[in-house]
């Protein structure tokens, strides 16, 4: 099997390349194996560094890293999503406390509007008393005239 490790340019990524003449299982194997250009999110620093296939502590280490950096991935993807989830909620809670506080609005204005009515309704009853006793008054006058 062939492998070879070339960087493009200084900005990015180590690109790996391996293949094969003869067992295509091998070839099947780099595809599969994660190499440093399988987490661009990661710093330079930190990207897993092909092992040294002569050492299993070496195929170890790096399978351990390689497992570690999708486990970044991972945990990075989901604060993302819970972070998207946060301001929907956060927009969610602001569109809540609007209607809370249209409806405490609405709230003060019936009692206002309600407390109108009842003394309208109590100027009426008056205003209906009076009329009744000016009409008893006025028939009496006419009565007696």
């Amino acid at each position: 099997m062939i492998t070879t490790t070339r960087r493009v340019s200084p900005e990015k990524p180590e690109v790996r390349i391996a293949f094969s003449l003869n067992d295509s299982r091998e070839l099947k194997d780099a595809e599969d194996s994660p190499f440093p250009s399988s987490f661009p999110e990661l710093e330079q620093q930190l990207q897993p560094l092909p092992p040294c296939h002569s050492s299993t502590e070496s195929m170890q280490v790096y399978k351990d890293h390689c497992k570690m950096a999708k486990e970044f991935h991972d945990v990075k993807k989901e604060i993302a999503l819970l972070e998207e989830r946060k301001k929907e909620l956060i927009a969610e809670l602001v569109e809540d406390e609007k209607v809370n506080l249209e409806v405490a609005q609405l709230e003060e204005e019936f009692r206002e509007l309600t407390e109108e009515n009842q003394t309208l309704i109590t100027v009426h009853s008056q205003r209906s008393e009076q009329l009744e006793k000016l009409r008893v008054l006025n028939q009496k006058r006419q009565g007696s005239s």
